[in-house]
């Protein structure tokens, strides 16, 4: 399996900024759903996927995954470093393994994080980036109203600004979308925009599962200072 490689050095953001030509945000996000999800599948989801991540400074990690939506249900097993951990969500209840075996001592829990908390937090994160944009049609996601057309990474996109209720989260995204086909192409998020925290994800490449289009490969970066933290590649078997 070969990997996308991307040498850092300087990169510049400009701050051109139009207004997006009478474009909506809901009819951006209509658009951009149709290009992703054409026949509405992900409501319905179904399936397994293959992530493989690599970052500077650890072990590549390869995590399979098996998402039903409807029935609420979560699984991902993650081999690194010679290691095989399991957790499973199924209707709020989850359990864990290591290396098969469910019965596991507190200090290897904790060395693995290995609990409930962090089992809901993988399922909501990998059901919300691989569900983008459909998620953006979720209960308390509030999208600003005015969509820009703004210049990043040397091309210039329709952007979304996106916020959230408080009891949803409360980090701010900026989604940039093809000003021809909308197809959704990088994004971004911050804790605190004013703090320029936070980080930017960089899409490359897709495959087509169940219908829909997904991104491929995912680049992340730090908004401060275009630190590269890691790339994870969708495999398609």
């Amino acid at each position: 399996m070969k990997f996308l490689k991307i040498s850092v050095a300087i990169l510049t953001f400009t701050t051109n900024v139009t207004m997006g030509q009478g474009i909506s945000a809901e009819d951006l996000l209509k658009k951009s759903i149709a290009y992703h999800d054409p026949n509405g599948q992900w409501a319905t989801f179904e399936g397994q996927l293959i992530v493989e991540m690599e970052t500077p400074s650890r072990p590549l990690r390869h995590t399979e995954l098996e998402i039903s939506l409807p029935k609420n249900y979560f699984k991902s097993d993650v081999q690194q470093d010679g290691v095989t951990t399991t957790s499973v969500w199924d209707k709020g209840k989850c359990q864990h393994f290591f290396e098969g075996d469910s019965d596991i001592s507190e200090d290897i829990a904790e060395k693995y994080r290995l609990n409930c908390e962090r089992t809901n937090k993988m399922r909501n994160y990998y059901t919300y980036l691989y569900g983008l944009p459909m998620k953006l049609q979720d209960p308390g996601t509030r999208l600003y109203p005015i969509v820009e057309k703004k210049e990043f990474m040397d091309d210039t996109y329709y952007c979304l600004r996106v916020d959230y209720d408080e009891a949803v989260g409360t980090d701010r995204w900026y989604f940039y979308f093809d000003t021809a086909t909308y197809q959704l192409r990088h994004y971004k998020f911050y804790h605190d925009e004013t703090q320029n925290d936070g980080e930017y994800i960089l899409l490359a490449d897709e495959v087509v599962l169940n219908g829909m289009r997904l991104p491929k490969i995912r680049s992340w970066y730090t908004n401060a200072d275009n630190t590269f933290l890691g790339t994870d590649t969708l495999v398609v078997e």
